[in-house]
């Protein structure tokens, strides 16, 4: 089940996003409070439940395409839990009148592989060396 996320949510949400193995957060202070919040309250911010319990989020910025993150539990991974956070992800940003998504990650991650074989497709890196991906919605 998607759902919009809540505030409720929010220890659960850390705890995935601080046990990925990949595009670990080694400086969490980069990521405020008031970001989070901004997200969870104006933008577009989804669990995922499975079995009442969330395994997974996504975020994106619905004023410029931008999605912003996508985590899924290491312990739920492979089930299609992202793939289902990525589909209602991009479907409200269509509703929100993009006609295509964007977003950053490392290379040579599973991220990297889940995003090319979704339909995303390489611009080029950022200045941090981040992939640049964007996809038509």
């Amino acid at each position: 089940m998607i759902r919009q996320a809540s505030l409720a949510d929010q220890p659960r949400i850390h705890a995935i996003r601080m046990g990925v193995r990949e595009n670990v957060l080694d400086d969490p202070s980069l990521v405020t409070a008031e970001e989070v919040d901004w997200y969870r309250e104006q933008a577009i911010f989804l669990v995922c439940e499975s079995a009442g319990e969330v395994v997974g989020f996504a975020c994106a910025n619905h004023q410029n395409g931008l999605v912003w993150a996508l985590f899924v539990d290491p312990a739920r991974e492979g089930r299609g839990h992202g793939r289902a956070l990525l589909d209602e992800t991009l479907a409200r940003l269509k509703a929100a009148g993009h006609a295509q998504a964007w977003l950053t990650t490392g290379g040579g991650t599973r991220a990297e592989r889940f995003y090319r074989r979704h339909g995303w497709r390489e611009m080029g890196r950022s200045l941090d060396g981040q992939i640049v991906f964007i996809r038509s919605l």
